[in-house]
């Protein structure tokens, strides 16, 4: 529930050094790694989305409480999962854990007479334009020594903390607009506005010797005060260290969570990335267990879901694979807020009824709960699921689908014909054929939102993007979608086109660019280099073409070139872990189509790999490897592509270049035989399609 790091202020997630800005490269706000404190609930990777969390931030100080606010530079940085220390300039190390409820905070400081701890419940949100978030109300309470409490209610969830501070001789008071409040032991606001709002919190101050340490530990509900001491008591115990104790639990729980994916072989460098990109992967969504502040029973509840734009391609799938029951609690969770408000939301913060990201799509839900389906989960009410996914088709942008079959934005169109047919998949499994009927007739929409005399879609508005970006999308009808292209010759020629086949390279926008130039870029119709969601599973539609050669080449080359360690090791946001996902499936040679219970296979980054799964342990091994560096080793030119001479599935010949999830979730092992050329592996066979479900290769 709990994520905990430094807090500058400033874009990506309230740590880093720049402003908000969706085209070129951002401005930086900061020229140095800073931090005013260290705040909870920090978002990972998403992009603009207007607010952050950075709830309830934490100062340790050796200057006047005037300063509260002031950054100081970081130093000596040291991340681990579940773990993160620095040092500030003011010579104050400070190390953060967190276990699922709770954060630990352990403070060394200098030699000082008046040292501070700041606890300030004011804080949310950046400190940039539009970003801020101001409680709507609050209420802070000291509870005698060494422990305070606090509700601060954020776009209408309250959040609750509980806090003890291990400061022995220390003093203690609330404080109000960066003024001590002697003897005050409560403080109640109502009805805050930006114009109205100071700051607030509780104060620990006292002498320390140079090497002493203060720990404080935090539990937080979104329940109510008294849960948020259940929480800490259950977690750390009350009034004892705790700090190394929950460190420790937390990493154990990593290490089983990681080592679900295993590989050998591949450079440092990429290895390094690889595991990155798993942790990265497992970050988000954020659920908080029996802690929904609007059903009062237990159960999970997924607070921060941002967005399913980003996440429902390639990171759902793999937390379906090596965490299931995670995945089935956000099913779970998502029916649940379906039934509180009325839809499915595409993307779900901690707020209430507020920013539900209807802009990015439309009804995605809808292609989880049928692979969950599909592989006959337990723990859902499949028939409830079923009335809730049906009623979500008619909201919003699917009210003018469900009678006109076609709406603007025009990607919509797509989402809905395809959720259509997840859906329809649901209803046929529970024997409602008529009700399946139906939805599967209009899931043969999508062919609206194409303009025949172009093979692309229709002129529209698009969601960062273009309709090149999204005209290549894996929908359930993919033979019918390349008919409609003129045939595969034609969309692989389109696809080439795409990805800059023969092109001059792109010369990317810089800080500050010009409409001007950011509509050129547009205008090039190019692929935007796996920055943008759309663009995540057009490598693959190569294979709906017969031509797996060509995924391998666009996927080899992304693995290489677009990924590394360090700053700027991503191409774009990670999406809360969504590009991250991209890069394991892509890595292990698999890629899941989501919604239709089918991977598609590919050349894989490394010689062997394996999957721990429900039914044990799913290996891609292979014969041929031949180990290729990546750009960050030193690399000036492509290193060889690397292709799928054959393929064998638990021994036997596997001549199709798909293979279902049922496959790889039972356990079993895939052999990919590589060599250098292109060769004739799957030339055979398509990819199922709605209207072929078998299709054979196009003459």
């Amino acid at each position: 529930m709990v994520s905990a790091c430094a807090y500058s202020g400033a874009y990506p997630t309230g740590y880093g050094r720049y402003a908000k800005n969706t085209e070129g490269v951002p401005e930086e706000m900061f020229p140095r790694l800073q931090a005013s404190g260290f705040t909870h609930f920090q978002q990972s990777g998403t992009g603009a989305i207007r607010k952050y969390y950075n709830y309830v931030r934490v100062t340790p100080m050796v200057q006047p409480l005037d300063d509260l606010g002031q950054s100081w530079p970081l130093e000596d940085e040291q991340a681990e999962a579940g773990y993160y220390a620095a040092n500030l300039d003011t010579g104050v190390r400070c190390e953060i854990t967190v276990g699922e409820k709770v954060a630990v905070h352990r403070y060394t400081f200098p030699d000082h007479d008046s040292a501070r701890v700041v606890i300030d419940l004011s804080c949310g949100g950046l400190a940039i334009d539009l970003g801020r978030t101001v409680p709507l109300r609050a209420q802070a309470e000291s509870m005698g020594y060494g422990r305070v409490q606090g509700t601060v209610v954020m776009e209408g969830v309250p959040l609750s903390v509980y806090a003890e501070v291990d400061s022995p001789g220390w003093r203690q008071m609330l404080w109000y607009d960066r003024r001590l409040i002697p003897g005050g032991t409560r403080l109640d606001f109502d009805s805050i506005r930006n114009t109205t709002l100071r700051p607030f919190g509780a104060i620990f101050l006292g002498p320390v010797r140079a090497g002493q340490t203060i720990e404080v530990r935090l539990g937080f509900s979104l329940r109510g005060t008294d849960q948020a001491r259940e929480n800490l008591e259950r977690e750390c115990g009350l009034g004892r260290t705790a700090f190394e104790p929950v460190r420790a639990r937390t990493r154990d729980r990593w290490r089983e969570q990681l080592g679900k994916v295993k590989v050998e072989g591949g450079t440092p460098a990429r290895r390094t990335v690889m595991a990155t990109a798993l942790y990265h992967s497992l970050v988000k969504p954020c659920f908080a267990d029996d802690e929904s502040p609007f059903w009062p029973n237990s159960g999970p509840y997924a607070f921060d879901i941002c967005t399913m734009w980003d996440i429902y391609k390639t990171q759902i799938p793999l937390l379906s694979a090596i965490a299931p029951q995670r995945s089935t609690d956000l099913l779970e969770s998502l029916i649940r807020v379906c039934e509180e408000e009325g839809n499915f939301p595409i993307g779900y913060r901690m707020a209430r009824g507020a920013d539900r990201f209807f802009r990015q799509a439309s009804a995605l839900a809808h292609t989880a709960i049928a692979d969950a389906h599909a592989l006959k989960r337990t723990g859902i009410d499949w028939t409830w699921a079923l009335v809730h996914m049906v009623d979500d088709l008619r909201r919003l942008y699917g009210e003018d689908f469900w009678e006109h079959g076609r709406v603007h934005p025009i990607t919509h169109t797509l989402d809905l014909a395809y959720a259509h047919h997840c859906t329809a998949k649901l209803a046929r499994a529970l024997n409602d054929h008529r009700l399946a009927d139906d939805l599967e007739r209009r899931s043969r929409g999508w062919v609206n939102a194409f303009d025949p005399a172009t093979g692309l879609l229709r002129d529209s508005e698009f969601y960062e993007g273009g309709k090149w970006n999204y005209s290549f999308r894996l929908l359930h009808d993919m033979a019918g979608r390349i008919d409609l292209a003129g045939g595969e010759r034609a969309f692989t020629v389109m696809l080439d086109r795409f990805f800059g086949y023969g092109a001059e390279p792109v010369k990317q926008p810089g800080i500050g660019p010009t409409p001007a130039e950011m509509a050129a870029g547009y205008a090039l119709n190019r692929f935007e280099g796996l920055n943008n969601e759309p663009d995540m599973e057009v490598p693959w539609a190569y294979h709906y073409a017969g031509r797996p050669d060509r995924t391998a080449e666009v996927v080899h080359s992304a693995l290489t070139w677009q990924f590394g360690t360090g700053p700027g090791g991503l191409p774009g946001n990670d999406d809360s872990g969504g590009l991250s996902a991209w890069y394991v499936w892509a890595s292990l040679g698999l890629f899941p189509v989501a919604g239709q219970n089918l991977f598609l296979a590919n050349a894989p980054a490394f010689a062997w790999s394996s999957l721990q799964v429900e039914g044990g342990e799913f290996i891609v091994e292979t014969s041929g490897h031949h180990e290729t560096p990546i750009g960050v080793d030193g690399i000036d030119r492509e290193p060889p592509v690397q292709y799928v001479q054959s393929a064998t599935l638990n021994g036997k010949p596997l001549d199709v270049t798909h293979l279902s999830a049922s496959d790889i979730h039972n356990g079993g092992r895939l052999h990919l035989r590589l060599g250098p050329e292109p060769s004739t592996w799957g030339h055979g066979s398509r990819p199922p399609s709605l209207s072929h479900p078998h299709p054979k290769e196009t003459p």
